[in-house]
């Protein structure tokens, strides 16, 4: 039912396409023209004016052939850098990657790509489905800014279902993390660096101090935290007045990370304290976690369209975030499933065509056991 050759090449046209970050205009025109060419018309956002970009989040609904509960299918258009000027290929083992100068952009044009299929599929065999919500983010690489900046009131749905996991078609993702991002000051007292040294208090030292005495990298089996950013000063021959720290923190649980992060906070703030300087620390919540029980019917639907195609489903819990925290914290029960990008964020970023083509087969067999639950 699937046809390879087209599938994969509309993802080497979608991933051939640039969309970093902030400037997703290219892939939100080629997905414009692509719905337009089947009469239907994408609704486009003000997320770009919100966040600064030059597109908007992209929704379409479909309206089903028969009655049944709305699906929603959300995937990401932005992608890390290097993604710009890709080229893809198509190796003798049947993955597709890129010529290793850039990112692929399997992350997320794969799961783009088996949705524009899957629609051609079930318009050329007039397959019976309940309506359909495809929505198209923007800017989810930086905080799921994309989706954030959304009006979800737009939709009927309430199942949904992210492309955006790395594990092979058949994952389900039932939990993720809450995160937090944290940004750490220090306030010292600049000084000239040969004549008068004692005179000042520096911020860089303050912050190594506070650092190592700061913990990181993996707490307990649900929690993390990272510093992964820093700068100060501002010429080699001064004294450094400030010096800033960008990290995070994240855990399944949000007692832990409310823990964590107060924790960091005053271990930041009484470091840099004793020893005369000044500290800050700001904290933002980014977004919730997701908990699924096995039994919602958002995760029982996937696991029964993966077994009708021959796929294993296995439950699983990851460490990163994607839309769906952000869907579910909507109200909607919405799980990521597995995609099978690998070595995402790299330039060995790849993908193979059997995962490609069965993320469509599942995700048709999701709409096809979602038809047969409306008979």
């Amino acid at each position: 039912m699937v046809r390879v050759k087209r599938l994969v090449d509309t993802f080497i046209r979608l991933v051939e396409t640039a969309s970093v970050s902030g400037r997703e205009s290219a892939i939100r025109d080629l997905l414009q023209q692509w719905f337009q060419q089947r009469g239907l018309t994408l609704v486009e956002d003000e997320a770009g004016q919100i966040l600064g970009g030059d597109s908007g989040n992209l929704l379409l609904q479909i309206p089903g052939t028969m009655e049944g509960p709305t699906l929603l299918f959300a995937a990401h258009m932005d992608t890390v850098e290097p993604g710009i000027g890709v080229k893809a290929v198509v190796d003798e083992d049947g993955f597709i990657r890129s010529k290793g100068n850039t990112i692929l952009g399997s992350d997320d044009k794969a799961a783009i790509a088996v949705l524009l299929e899957v629609f051609d599929i079930l318009k050329e065999k007039e397959l019976s489905h309940p309506p359909l919500e495809f929505l198209f983010t923007v800017s989810e690489e930086q905080g799921l800014k994309g989706a954030k900046a959304f009006d979800f009131r737009q939709l009927k749905s309430k199942i949904a279902y992210v492309l955006d996991a790395g594990d092979k078609p058949g994952a389900i993702i039932i939990q993720s993390p809450c995160q937090n991002e944290m940004e750490y000051t220090a306030l010292g007292r600049a000084a000239h660096a040969g004549i008068n040294p004692e005179d000042g208090l520096n911020a860089i030292q303050l912050v190594a101090n506070a650092l190592a005495a700061m913990p990181c990298g993996r707490i307990d089996d649900e929690t993390t935290c990272n510093f992964g950013g820093i700068e100060g000063g501002t010429a080699r021959n001064i004294v450094a007045e400030f010096c800033r720290v960008k990290g995070e923190a994240r855990s399944l649980r949000r007692e832990k990370l409310d823990l964590l992060s107060t924790e960091l906070k005053d271990i930041f703030i009484a470091e840099v304290e004793k020893r005369g300087g000044k500290a800050e620390v700001a904290v933002r919540f980014l977004y919730p976690e997701i908990s699924l029980d096995e039994n919602e019917e958002v995760v029982q639907l996937a696991a029964r369209a993966a077994r009708n195609i021959g796929l294993k489903p296995h439950l699983l819990s990851t460490g990163g975030g994607s839309d769906a925290s952000i869907i579910n914290g909507q109200g909607i029960l919405c799980a990521n499933l597995g995609v099978g990008m690998r070595a995402v964020h790299t330039c060995n970023e790849h993908i193979s065509i059997e995962d490609l083509v069965n993320d469509a087969r599942w995700v048709l067999a999701i709409i096809e056991e979602a038809a047969r639950i409306g008979e």
